[in-house]
């Protein structure tokens, strides 16, 4: 059985306790059994992949590459990740381009089958995808524990490497709307309803840089680049989240108490 994560308690408390705790927990978590040995056959066998197809015919190495990039859900989506993964990034039509979702385009960029050499051939490759996958398979085992802080991690992690792009603001807004954990962790930080999604992107992109604005003095994504406005962030998400929590925590209590008074 996998070391499964401690998460004593929520909020930012129990985010404070997670990141003290990280680096032991997650060191743990590599000695799991079942993560070694898809480690283990990752290493010894991803050099030999050539194209993409190589790739996806291989179901413990497309396990390995698509949980390093939180897609597991994909893992039998064999045709449709075949086509991100040959198609890569360089060119304008490339599927990976037209997806709204970043992690796919992380996942193509990463891989490099658009290359004349794969990166897969690379010496560093496989201890690279190897650490995101067990650093992935971690959050996902901190989520079993508490939804939310898997959210704050990806939303730690993601935020950064957001706000840090060479683009325009507008494309890191966009990069943000694109990710799935990020904007649901800002939505709820900033107080947006999940509705946002069905309006105009355009309509979108201004909630968002409005109430930014709002709570930080500033709407662009970059300013998340320092770690205090990050961190500050992540402690309106937690603490947002957690009321959240425990009113539904009461309303459903007062619905089963209204319940049972009725029965009587």
């Amino acid at each position: 059985m996998s070391f499964q994560p401690v998460v004593p308690f929520g909020g930012y408390s129990g985010w404070a306790f997670l990141n003290r705790t990280k680096e032991a927990q997650l060191e743990t978590f590599r000695e799991s059994s079942d993560i070694q040995r898809d480690v283990a056959y990752f290493k010894e066998n991803i050099g030999n992949v050539k194209t993409a197809e190589d790739l996806v015919s291989d179901r413990t190495l497309r396990k390995v590459v698509l949980g390093a990039f939180d897609l597991d859900d994909d893992i039998d989506n064999i045709y449709f990740i075949q086509k991100v993964l040959s198609d890569g990034i360089l060119k304008d039509d490339a599927l990976a381009n037209k997806l709204s979702d970043t992690r796919y385009y992380d996942m193509a960029k990463a891989l490099g089958f658009d290359l004349g050499t794969p990166n897969t051939s690379l010496s560093t490759f496989p201890d690279e995808i190897a650490a995101k996958f067990e650093e992935q398979q971690f959050e996902i085992a901190v989520g079993d524990q508490d939804a939310n802080m898997r959210l704050a991690m990806s939303l730690d992690r993601e935020l950064e490497k957001i706000a840090s792009k060479s683009t325009t603001d507008n494309g890191r807004w966009y990069s943000v709307m694109g990710n799935t954990a990020v904007r649901s962790a800002l939505e709820t930080a900033l107080g947006l309803p999940t509705a946002l999604g069905s309006l105009d992107l355009d309509q979108q992109l201004s909630e968002f840089r409005e109430k930014t604005d709002r709570y930080f003095g500033g709407s662009e994504v970059s300013q998340f680049s320092d770690p205090e406005a990050r961190q500050e962030m992540l402690r309106l998400f937690l603490v947002r989240a957690e009321i959240q929590s425990t009113s539904q925590q009461y309303s459903s209590a007062a619905n089963a108490l209204s319940l049972l008074s009725g029965s009587y």
